[in-house]
């Protein structure tokens, strides 16, 4: 797929919440077809919080944004993992009038373009890092701040609905809205799992390796620190959440728990999908979210 560069060398303000306000380099390149898709636009963003790097895309509509600008789903990605899990939706967000911004998290794998190591990543660390995406994404001129989406798949969308928990009041405060959560098969199960692998944080090893990621004694610590369940019931705005239910790393019950922690939550149920939408599966999940963005702006 041939990038080809409409404009380089152009700044915009992005910020590490109210503290750290920055220029990043903005280089936009337009994706001809994107995929299946049809034409879109990409933004590559540096976003920063506490010094440190944090890489990320925007895509937009295509054609001329007026009055407030667009909506926007910022999406996070899962353990281990980076943003080019999540870029086909993305695009498809875009193509269907909806900006999307994906980025890796501070540490967030083993092959990102954010800085950080995993060892010094956690769900607090990656909560941190999505809040400075929220704050400098919606200091972008194209983007209407008052109608924002998080969505995340697997530990992103446990993080994502933490945010959304945690922080969704001090946003508003500000002007920014969060108009709702979309979870693919949000990983609710990682308090407990983080429970049996150091039961004892005080006998904990420095690091431990879990599905091939080194983890340092820091994400155990988080992960055990709160209650997500009793986090989630704060966020008054709608919820979509979409579980596989053949799902064998996180079992479809904690969705089904958080959809009655969530004030107002809906959870479509794919049958036969484990933890991943693959084909048909992802195709009707995207949809999905789509739909939803679209009945909440």
């Amino acid at each position: 797929m041939g990038h080809a560069i409409a404009k380089t060398e152009d700044y915009i303000r992005i910020g590490d919440m109210a503290e750290e306000i920055g220029g990043a380099l903005r280089q936009a390149a337009y994706i001809k077809g994107c995929r299946q898709y049809r034409y879109c636009s990409m933004e590559e963003l540096i976003f920063k919080r506490n010094g440190k790097k944090i890489y990320g895309r925007l895509y937009m509509p295509d054609g001329n944004v007026s009055g407030d600008g667009v909506s926007i789903v910022i999406m996070c990605h899962g353990f281990g993992g980076n943003l080019g899990n999540l870029e086909d939706i993305a695009q498809s967000f875009a193509e269907n009038g909806t900006a999307a911004c994906v980025f890796d998290f501070i540490g967030g794998g083993l092959n990102i373009r954010s800085e950080g190591k995993t060892t010094e990543m956690s769900v607090l660390t990656e909560a941190a890092d999505l809040e400075a995406v929220l704050a400098g994404i919606t200091a972008h001129t194209r983007i209407d701040k008052k109608r924002v989406f998080l969505m995340g798949e697997s530990q992103g969308g446990f993080v994502a609905s933490y945010v959304a928990g945690k922080s969704a009041g001090k946003f508003a405060e500000k002007g920014i809205g969060i108009k709702g959560v979309i979870a693919f098969y949000p990983a609710y199960v990682l308090q407990n799992d983080a429970k049996k692998r150091t039961p004892d944080l005080a006998l904990a090893p420095e690091v431990i390796e879990v599905m091939g990621v080194p983890l340092g004694k820091v994400y155990g610590r988080d992960a055990m620190s709160f209650d997500i369940y009793d986090v989630i019931k704060n966020y008054s705005g709608n919820v979509l959440i979409i579980h596989g239910t053949a799902d064998g790393l996180v079992p479809v019950s904690y969705s089904e728990k958080a959809v009655k922690s969530f004030p107002s939550a809906e959870l479509i149920k794919i049958e036969g999908a484990g933890h991943g939408f693959y084909g048909k599966d992802r195709a009707e999940a995207v949809a999905a979210s789509i739909r939803f963005v679209k009945e909440n702006l």
